[in-house]
């Protein structure tokens, strides 16, 4: 039977007939692929007896228990998709890509402007970006960064801008940041706002059915071990089904801690 192993940062297997391939994908960024390399089944000679690099053969030495195949030679650009295929004979022990994160994009953004209104829209121009990364906009509250959408990275050289507009801002002062993650994390500077919105306040309706909030905001709920049981936007949240006991309900910039009974 011939197996089929897919990378794409991580491993998928299937079955076909007669051989094996491993098949490595992403975005070239000026690195080499190191593989290692296994004897047949046999004892003679190796495991992997072909590599394909966007369609054609390459010529790296790979008789070896290691070898590297390098993309350097290829002419391809900065960001180019990158399909690498790595035939390998059945029944040997499949080859190794010992470097996967060689072919994942690193931000290399900078940002050269950002600001945001009061209307909570945020504007930023940014260049040297490495690739079509999205951009991750980040809020600050509960003393800690929190995910609140996300913008696609053109990617390509020179300065491009981008806009994306606040759910809603919380009360005081609010800070966002930009980030994006690839093969590591890079972020851009804090952007600050004060919010004139007014201060929300949650009560407990009779039961401990919901609770409600005086005006829409982000809520997370969670319980004594620290995991979200609930969390969304809205000026409602409903925990009928939630078992008795403590929580703590972060919303708005604060943090309660309340009882369900």
């Amino acid at each position: 039977m011939k197996k089929v192993f897919l990378l794409t940062f991580f491993l998928f297997i299937a079955t076909f007939l007669h051989a094996g391939i491993i098949i490595a994908e992403g975005k070239y960024q000026n690195k080499n692929l190191f593989i290692q390399n296994a004897y047949e089944q046999a004892g003679v000679g190796f495991s992997v007896y072909a590599v394909y690099v966007n369609g054609k053969l390459t010529n790296d030495e790979i008789n070896s228990s290691a070898f590297e195949i390098d993309l350097s030679q290829l002419q391809l650009k900065y960001g180019q998709d990158v399909i690498i295929k790595i035939f390998h004979r059945d029944g040997s022990v499949p080859p190794r890509v010992l470097n996967p994160d060689a072919l994942k994009p690193i931000p290399t953004f900078e940002v050269i402007a950002m600001k945001m209104t009061n209307e909570g829209l945020l504007t930023w121009t940014a260049n040297k970006e490495g690739g079509p990364l999205p951009y991750l906009i980040e809020q600050f509250r509960w003393n800690k960064w929190v995910y609140v959408g996300e913008v696609q990275g053109i990617g390509t050289a020179g300065e491009h801008s981008y806009t994306f507009q606040v759910t809603a801002l919380h009360s005081g002062e609010n800070r966002f940041r930009i980030k994006q993650a690839g093969y590591q994390a890079k972020y851009s500077h804090e952007i600050r706002i004060i919010s004139s919105t007014p201060r929300c306040i949650y009560s407990m309706s009779k039961g401990s059915k919901q609770i409600d909030f005086t005006c829409g905001t982000l809520f997370e709920v969670y319980d004594y071990y620290g995991s979200i049981v609930k969390k969304g936007y809205g000026s409602r949240v409903d925990i009928a089904n939630l078992q008795k006991g403590g929580y703590y309900i972060c919303f708005d910039n604060s943090i309660a801690e309340i009882k369900k009974k």
